[in-house]
């Protein structure tokens, strides 16, 4: 299968760097049915740590930022590429890119042990729109779009 890049948003927001921080922010957005395609978290400073959101639908994200009084920064956005894990898979990828002069400033990725692998890939902002079409990216398909969770936003009158 050959590699499938999507584009998607993420936010970020900091926070202290204490036990149970990030359960309770992983918490609250399951609370809301906020979905995310991918997160992570990495130190920042001796006391904070920087939690990096992927969501399914940013507007639901933003939603709840404002009813919660969340700082999120973003949305920003990156590259989430899927397909079969084999040796050199991103070769081509990043090789694309490098010819194009088209800086990747951080990169994560895992195999997920069935022979595939999810890779999350960020260039700077702005080489974004000619990342977008050195990787030939069709904004009309969604991201993991194989995998589908039945959710659905409740929608309550608050007040």
């Amino acid at each position: 299968m050959p590699a499938h890049v999507y584009s998607v948003d993420y936010f970020y927001t900091t926070v202290e760097d204490e036990p149970g921080q990030g359960c309770q922010f992983l918490k609250m957005l399951a609370s809301e049915e906020v979905n995310l395609l991918a997160f992570n978290a990495f130190p920042v400073g001796r006391d904070r740590t920087q939690l990096v959101i992927y969501p399914r639908n940013s507007l639901w994200l933003s939603d709840l930022a404002r009813t919660q009084g969340l700082r999120l920064v973003g949305p920003h956005h990156a590259f989430i590429i899927h397909g079969d894990d084999e040796l050199g898979a991103l070769v081509d990828l990043h090789q694309s890119l490098c010819d194009e002069q088209i800086n990747i400033t951080s990169a994560n990725g895992v195999t997920d042990g069935r022979g595939g692998y999810r890779y999350i890939m960020h260039v700077h902002p702005d080489q974004y729109e000619r990342a977008m079409e050195v990787l030939d990216v069709d904004q009309r398909l969604k991201p993991m779009a194989d995998y589908h969770l039945d959710l659905h936003r409740r929608f309550e009158a608050k007040g």
